[in-house]
């Protein structure tokens, strides 16, 4: 009896044991498809590194990664999405220097925390913000667009991602070191912004060198100045803003995949790996490089301190510059 009884005992320990699992382990996750939210529209920086991505990941998990466009609000409808998402490992979130960093100090009534809503995955990379204005804009550099601009302020028109994006942020620092006034001009998204450059409907346009790179090199549009410290080896022959006539100038956008606050830590790790392993194939490496991104490698720590201080950032940027929202 004693010994029948030991064994009920033990039984039940281990039954309770296995309803203390978490529900990730009971249905071996993934087993179903991975949402990957992208807080834009198609054909914006962030919705190319989602595909870029998912199509590499999806295979390594055993899933499918579907990728699901929910833009607007400079990436702030797309992350209150995700954040209100279950934390169970099938909501991934391209998250943005917009988004999580530069949203909470421009948005008043921002329905998510950038970093208490979300636990950070992998930050992909950084890349520099170009000034491009279309194939038949009579601007040749950037010293022809400050000069117009203080010729007949708020003339010249500059389209964006979406009000409080690197975009917009790039624009209201142009005219706050150079004392000039430009029109904003926002948009859900990279993808529509830079089509009506293209067309001449806006003068010219801050964007990633991931969207504007392929119509640069197509003779679309024409590159006046990036936004890095340093030239481009993808651009070299365009100057740095600095160059053209504004010391100090610096801007440069980032790329990370972010979960819902509270998502079990193996998931995390997990993610972290793989798309760690998929940055560094070679041929990752290169696709990267040649859309002007430098890949990361940071662990899901030293992202997290990343992403702290460069919210700290914008803020102090925001308010030395005094950006209000349209």
């Amino acid at each position: 009896m004693k010994r029948r009884s030991l064994i009920h005992s033990a039984l039940a320990s281990a039954a309770a044991g296995v309803v203390a699992l978490p529900s990730w382990a009971q249905d071996k996750w993934p087993s179903k498809p991975v949402t990957y939210i992208v807080p834009f529209p198609a054909g914006g920086t962030t919705d190319i590194l989602a595909r870029l991505i998912g199509q590499k990941l999806g295979p390594v998990l055993g899933t499918t990664i579907v990728v699901d466009n929910r833009g607007g609000a400079g990436g702030s409808v797309g992350s209150e999405i995700a954040s209100r998402a279950p934390a169970d490992g099938y909501t991934l979130l391209g998250g943005t220097i917009s988004s999580h960093a530069i949203n909470v100090s421009l948005y008043p009534k921002l329905g998510y925390d950038p970093i208490k809503s979300f636990s950070p995955v992998a930050l992909i990379g950084s890349n520099p913000v170009v000034l491009v204005v279309g194939q038949n804009s009579p601007y040749k550099t950037l010293q022809d667009v400050l000069a117009a601009a203080k010729a007949k302020p708020k003339t010249i028109s500059s389209a964006s991602a979406g009000s409080g994006t690197s975009q917009h942020l790039a624009l209201e620092l142009l005219g706050f070191k150079s004392g000039t006034q430009f029109i904003h001009v926002p948009y859900k998204g990279s993808g529509p912004a830079i089509q009506d450059v293209m067309g001449g409907q806006v003068d010219m346009m801050f964007d990633t060198t991931v969207v504007a790179g392929p119509h640069i090199q197509s003779g679309k549009l024409r590159a006046l100045a990036v936004t890095s410290a340093k030239r481009l080896e993808s651009l070299p022959n365009v100057p740095t803003v600095a160059e053209s006539g504004v010391p100090g100038f610096e801007v440069v956008s980032w790329q990370g995949i972010f979960v819902p606050a509270g998502t079990p830590r193996p998931i995390i790790d997990r993610l972290h790996n793989e798309v760690l392993k998929i940055l560094q194939q070679p041929e990752m490496q290169d696709r990267l490089k040649a859309l002007g991104m430098q890949p990361s490698n940071m662990t899901t720590d030293q992202f997290a301190a990343f992403q702290k201080a460069e919210v700290e950032k914008w803020a102090q940027v925001i308010k030395a510059a005094n950006v209000k929202l349209e």
